[in-house]
């Protein structure tokens, strides 16, 4: 994949994510997928990872991601954001965060994710 490809997917990808169609964003990930989150350091599955999406997807239904940084990679690409939302209570929320992809023959073979863990908390009592 060119450079512009893997900027293309990842604005696909993340567009998705944030409209919450859950099909896109299964179908950008390899089915044997890995996925990282810095703040419990446990890797997950696309099927574990879909489960916490469902359950993002209903607790934050205004997500927005301001996208800070963009960069393609030699096998990916790279995303700084800030994840914009409000909670179930009405609070106005936001979380900083960075994203590294891997990708091959045009779909995410890892994602590794690094959260402001801080932030992160408020989302616990919400469930999961």
């Amino acid at each position: 994949m060119t450079a512009q490809e893997y900027l293309d997917f990842a604005d696909r990808f993340v567009g998705a994510i944030q409209s919450g169609d859950v099909a896109t964003v299964r179908a950008c990930y390899a089915p044997d997928a890995k996925l990282w989150h810095n703040s419990d350091g446990i890797e997950q599955t696309v099927d574990q990872n879909m489960k916490v999406l469902d359950w993002f997807i209903r607790t934050l239904p205004d997500r927005n991601y301001r996208v800070v940084r963009r960069e393609a990679l030699p096998d990916g690409f790279l995303q700084q954001h800030v994840l914009e939302a409000t909670l179930p209570d009405g609070t106005k929320w936001a979380m900083d965060a960075c994203c590294v992809i891997k990708m091959k023959d045009g779909v995410i073979v890892r994602l590794d994710e690094y959260l402001d863990s801080a932030k992160s908390t408020a989302l616990r009592s919400f469930g999961r």
